[in-house]
């Protein structure tokens, strides 16, 4: 059986004002692609389907073709849990028509699939945290146990556990007993959860910029090992590059967002994972690189002319562009800029200061006239730099508005 694993879809998102609906598009296309190429048997979305709670009427638009053309019209089951960024009751809305369509849509944690039986597959077992799917073509049924992201105090009241106890072991002492009800090794055992998961003894991953943060303090803490030994493979959406934090034999995988969103993911190469799986086996997993979108650069430059001709050279792309000047940006450098790209997010122009700059002493005579005042005090308060012609234009148009 061939599984793919997605998640992290931001559906909708900004990159500051810019629109990535274009290129979310084409990713989504791209996807819907790969799972045809790959001939995958099921779909998982790890949640993070759309970046805000209320999503515009584009965002959701592209959200339920991409799902129909992954389902293709109920052929092929898809699976797609809410994360940290969805409104679970926006997710579980149109579960039941969706169904209807080989689309399993699941908004809240402990949430009981419907049973439903179509041309290609059933569900044939279902309670609370766990779905069992039975597809046609496979002797054999594939059991996932989904944990939809809920922050620590909603997660303990869905699973009525004491609110002090830790959330790990929450979670660990419910996983045990559905993989040890549901999961034998007759079957294929998947979990699919959106949550902030680390391995024992390592460093703490470091959450995605612009994400809303989902590990606050320690207590929320979820460890890898908390994953029951019956569980083949599990699909984790939140972090948005690819990471493996299991093993060959039992991969717990991030498989990253489609898109880099923001500019600490410059430079990342985006995945889709391929899990071939089969009962009692280890899995077998391919990562697939994404190739749609823009590219992210976070690129510095100490002449303006150099980073014009590097964005001649790269115009697909988002860039945060920081210029190391000897003196202020002008308005006619600006303008060629960002005539030269369209795709310039971040202009940041940074002064550069000598030593000798540094260490000088200004003072200022106050009998001169009052541009050359300007002029000195200007000096005085920015390094000795001179100001440029701009600058003295306004200070100029100011003072014949005065006069």
């Amino acid at each position: 059986m061939r599984i793919l694993h997605t998640a992290d879809w931001h559906l909708g998102k900004r990159l500051d004002n810019f629109s990535r609906l274009e290129e979310q598009i084409l990713v989504m296309d791209e996807i819907v692609e790969k799972a045809d190429r790959y001939q995958v048997d099921l779909v998982l979305i790890a949640g993070d389907l759309f970046d805000t709670f209320h999503p515009g009427t584009e965002a959701i638009d592209l959200f339920y073709k991409t799902l129909k053309r992954l389902s293709k019209g109920g052929e092929r089951p898809v699976i797609a849990i809410s994360g940290n960024h969805d409104s679970p009751a926006l997710i579980d809305a149109p579960d039941p028509l969706a169904r209807e369509c080989g689309i399993i849509l699941i908004g809240h944690p402990q949430a009981r699939v419907a049973p439903i039986t179509l041309d290609n597959f059933q569900i044939s077992r279902s309670a609370e945290g766990m779905v069992e799917l039975q597809l046609r073509d496979f002797p054999y049924p594939i059991r996932i146990m989904h944990t939809p992201y809920a922050n620590e105090v909603r997660l303990k009241q869905y699973l009525g556990e004491d609110k002090g106890a830790a959330l790990n072991s929450i979670l660990a002492q419910r996983w045990k007993e559905i993989a040890d009800r549901y999961c034998d090794d007759q079957g294929v055992n998947i979990m699919a959860a959106h949550l902030y998961m680390n391995k024992r003894g390592t460093a703490l991953l470091e959450e995605p910029d612009g994400e809303k943060p989902i590990k606050i303090g320690n207590a929320d803490l979820v460890y890898t090992d908390s994953i029951p030994p019956q569980i083949q493979y599990t699909a984790l959406g939140h972090i948005h590059r690819h990471l493996n934090m299991g093993t060959p034999e039992r991969p717990i995988v991030y498989s990253s967002s489609p898109l880099s969103y923001s500019f600490s993911e410059a430079g990342q190469t985006k995945y889709l994972v391929c899990i071939d799986a089969e009962p009692n086996q280890p899995v077998q997993y391919e990562k697939i690189a994404l190739d749609a979108g823009r590219r992210l650069h976070r690129k510095t430059f100490q002449d303006v002319e150099q980073a014009v001709v590097w964005l001649q050279e790269n115009p697909y792309s988002l860039v945060e562009l920081t210029l190391m000047l000897d003196t202020y940006l002008k308005a006619e450098e600006r303008n060629k800029l960002y005539k030269t790209h369209d795709g310039i997010i971040h202009l940041i122009p940074v002064l550069k200061n000598t030593e000798e700059q540094l260490s000088k002493s200004m003072r200022i005579n106050l009998d001169q006239d009052i541009r050359s005042l300007f002029k000195d005090y200007f000096k005085a308060e920015n390094d000795q730099l001179e100001p440029n012609e701009d600058i003295m234009n306004l200070f100029n148009e100011i003072l014949n508005d005065q006069a």
